[in-house]
């Protein structure tokens, strides 16, 4: 029997559908675009992060007993200040009862700040040699610290031996830094130490190349003469008397503010400045030191000096010094990457920085901070950049931690509730003498919606004219133009009932069918799903139970005998039966999936049947029933065979529609938070599970597999392998469970790895399109999937 009836609400002709639906992807463009953006974004900013923390392309290497024989005599007897003038490498003391303080690896939040109170207290500045990823992390403490009146140079960016490093690397370290110190304090500055170095003694066949690039760079090196060995942590009075220069002579002393535990540094700096203040010394910079030596005319010595020779012109040599660096400190800052020297914005013009204006404002010349340079124009813009981007990855990479610590321990929970109640539910349902009352013996309604399934719908009719259940079959055809209706006609099976509309999607197919059911309860299935004779018997049987509304069947994949096919087997077999199995227990049942599913008819047109509010009409009309008052069940062995998509692109678009469809109805159904009774009950039970375990932490995971990834390629490998391998070992065992309880083979969970580690990551990135699709407002049409109907009856499927 054929009948011709139209939809209740008559939609648009399916020229305007194919029109929406070109309109609907053009939109989605953008939206997949922002969703990589925020992808490329987090994994830079752990990526930087990591940077920072010298995960990433750090290098502990430590170059110890190298050879110095083509190092030059001179240096190694010279004092502890190294420049370059005129292509030659001179060096320089400290003046006579002269102390520079120097600092080494910070600025540290704990401990530097107190070190310029000291400072500031004794009325004394230091010279401090900052580390760039440092800089970037605390900049408010070096503007603190330049504004106080110290100086600072480069340390640096992650603290690498220079002598290991190409020329690039070395650049850019020192570029990095500048730029950090730009955007902290506003700075650039022509003085460097090198990491792991110490007396100019010590320079080797490796480092002195990488000294003398330094100089032709405009760079002032700075060793250390003395050295307080803080670091050992040896005591207060030890470290005040390694400090102590020996008889009068001046002396660049080296302490920490950072790198470790630094409180006995604070407990002997005040006491050192006050011992060396009673034995008639002055404290300055570097710079002040250099001014001190040229103002005293040949006071000091350099490299000649140690050989032998007078200087009575070292002020001359200082002086010439003072005039190259000055000269080189106005071309370095930004402009460094084409091999300009360090210095402020005028390095791009090649202007160096008027005389009196090396201090930030353009004031009179500070001579304790004569290395600095002022940062204006593209130095400076980025250097701010570059604090701004540190910023945002030292709240968001802990932050992200700390959540995603929170995610995994609710994943773990997941686990193991899912675990529990899947066995209570299985030992619960399969006792010899449960029963859900008495059978149900009478007809009822299975509602077929067909569009376009010429592929599939003879292989679904005949599966249910096997049926053991008396049947009534009614066909919805929605405006098919593939000869559908005709194709399910031409069976001529009994009990079957054609009905044509046009084309008006599933919610409004599926409510044509309810209106003309005869019987009181309705089957709803896929127009490519196969049922196994005994299905429709077994999936009624709840309704023997008056409170029951809804039963939700076993969809299983039938085309399971391809990678795309074993892993949604997989999917399902895990995550959705056991899922169903949990929920059942708990009386938040989400979903009734729409292969197969069954319910009663008064309690269908009660909620005001299939909804075309939202892509997920199963998803909502079973919250809909939840919050009517009515139980939702899952029926284990009501089975049903359903073709899964056999390629990627249509598994996307599938799994896009049922994850914006599922949002979609959450949203609609929110008021159920607030809510008494049935409604409150799922508002306050069921809502927050699903949000939680089917949204929020699927959209989190994929960041757990970045840091995984991130922490194997630069932190610990092996740990992070173990950890995944054992994340991996709890999945399976989960999965097993599943299969057990489901009577599957388990030669699929074979797969179960590179599900995770493919297949789960397409998952993902469909969830987290569908939340920006949710977020940004967007629109989707139904899709209809290509079907090839290689899904016949359960017999012939491979298990």
């Amino acid at each position: 029997m054929t009948r011709n009836t139209s939809a209740r609400r008559r939609r648009a002709a399916p020229s305007r559908f194919e029109r929406a639906g070109r309109r609907a992807s053009a939109l989605q463009r953008p939206r997949v675009v922002l969703a990589l953006v925020l992808v490329l974004g987090l994994v830079s900013v752990m990526l930087l992060d990591g940077y920072l923390r010298a995960e990433v392309l750090g290098d502990r290497r430590v170059r110890t007993d190298a050879a110095y024989d083509k190092v030059p005599q001179r240096i190694l007897d010279g004092g502890p200040i190294l420049t370059s003038a005129n292509g030659s490498m001179r060096t320089q003391s400290v003046p006579k009862k002269t102390i520079v303080l120097t600092f080494d690896d910070g600025p540290d939040a704990m401990y530097t700040e107190k070190v310029l109170k000291i400072l500031a207290d004794n009325d004394v500045h230091g010279t401090f040699f900052l580390v760039g990823s440092m800089i970037a992390r605390h900049p408010g403490i070096v503007k603190d610290m330049v504004g106080q009146g110290n100086e600072v140079g480069l340390h640096t960016f992650t603290h690498v031996d220079l002598s290991y490093q190409s020329d690039a690397r070395v650049r850019r370290e020192l570029t990095q830094t500048q730029l950090a110190l730009a955007g902290a304090a506003g700075i650039t500055t022509k003085l460097v130490r090198a990491p792991y170095s110490s007396e100019a003694s010590a320079i080797d066949n490796y480092s002195w190349p990488v000294y003398k690039k330094l100089g032709a760079m405009g760079y002032t090196s700075v060793f250390v003469d003395t050295d307080s060995d803080d670091w050992k942590k040896p005591g207060v009075s030890k470290i005040v008397q390694w400090a102590t220069p020996k008889k009068t002579k001046g002396a660049s002393v080296l302490f920490h503010d950072a790198g470790g535990n630094r409180d006995q540094t604070l407990k002997a700096l005040p006491k050192y400045i006050k011992k060396m203040k009673a034995k008639g010394y002055t404290f300055t910079t570097v710079s002040g030191a250099m001014a001190k030596s040229a103002a005293r005319g040949g006071s000091a010595q350099n490299g000649s000096a140690r050989n032998g020779a007078a200087q009575n012109g070292s002020a001359q040599d200082s002086g010439a010094q003072d005039g190259g660096t000055r000269d080189a400190g106005g071309q370095a800052g930004g402009a460094q990457r084409s091999g300009q020297v360090p210095g402020g914005a005028a390095a791009p013009q090649g202007t160096p920085p008027p005389s009196g204006t090396n201090a930030p404002g353009g004031g009179a010349q500070n001579v304790d901070q004569a290395a600095h340079s002022q940062a204006t124009g593209t130095t400076l813009y980025e250097g701010k950049a570059l604090i701004a981007a540190v910023a945002i990855a030292e709240w968001t990479v802990p932050t992200l931690a700390v959540f995603l610590a929170v995610v995994g321990v609710a994943v773990m929970a997941r686990f193991a509730m899912m675990l529990v109640l899947a066995r209570r539910h299985y030992r619960q349902r399969n006792k010899r003498r449960f029963s859900w009352g008495p059978p149900v013996t009478r007809p009822v309604s299975v509602i077929v919606p067909a569009y376009n399934e010429k592929e599939c719908i003879a292989n679904t009719l005949n599966s249910l004219a096997q049926s053991t259940h008396p049947i009534e079959i009614i066909v919805v055809d929605d405006g098919s133009t593939d000869g559908t209706k005709e194709i399910a006609e031409s069976l001529g099976l009994p009990n079957v009932r054609v009905i044509r509309q046009e084309n008006a999607g599933k919610p409004a197919a599926l409510n044509n069918g309810v209106r003309n059911a005869s019987y009181d309860i309705v089957v709803m299935m896929d127009g490519d799903t196969v049922f196994e004779p005994d299905t429709v018997r077994q999936l009624v049987q709840p309704f023997a139970a008056s409170e029951i509304g809804a039963v939700a069947g076993n969809a299983k994949v039938g085309n399971r005998n391809t990678v795309i096919g074993a892993w949604q087997h997989i999917e399902y077999v895990m995550g959705f039966n056991l899922d169903r199995r949990m929920y059942d227990l708990l009386r938040c049942m989400p979903t009734i999936p729409g292969a197969i599913g069954a319910f009663r008819r008064q309690a269908v047109l009660e909620v005001g049947g299939m909804s075309e509010d939202t892509l997920a009409e199963d998803t909502d009309i079973t919250v809909a029933m939840h919050r009517a008052g009515w139980r939702v069940v899952y029926q284990e062995h009501a089975r049903a065979w359903t073709e899964a998509p056999a390629s990627l692109k249509q598994l996307w678009s599938q799994r896009y529609r049922w994850s914006y469809g599922t949002m979609q109805a959450l949203w609609k159904h929110r008021k159920s938070l607030v809510d008494k009774g049935p409604s409150g009950r799922f508002g306050r039970v069921g809502m927050p599970l699903v949000v939680l375990f089917q949204i929020v932490t699927p959209v989190f995971a994929p960041l757990i597999d970045l840091f995984t990834v991130y922490s194997m390629i630069f932190v610990d490998f092996k740990a992070s392998l173990l950890a995944w391998l054992a994340v991996l070992g709890i999945q399976l065992v989960c999965a097993a469970y599943a299969f057990r309880l489901d009577g599957e083979r388990y030669r699929y969970l074979w797969m179960l790895p590179l599900q995770q580690i493919a297949y789960r990551q397409m998952m993902y990135l469909v969830l987290i399109h569908s939340s920006i699709t949710a977020l940004t407002g967007g629109r989707l049409r139904w899709q209809k999937l290509k079907r090839t109907g290689e899904v016949g009856t359960p017999t012939g499927v491979g298990r």
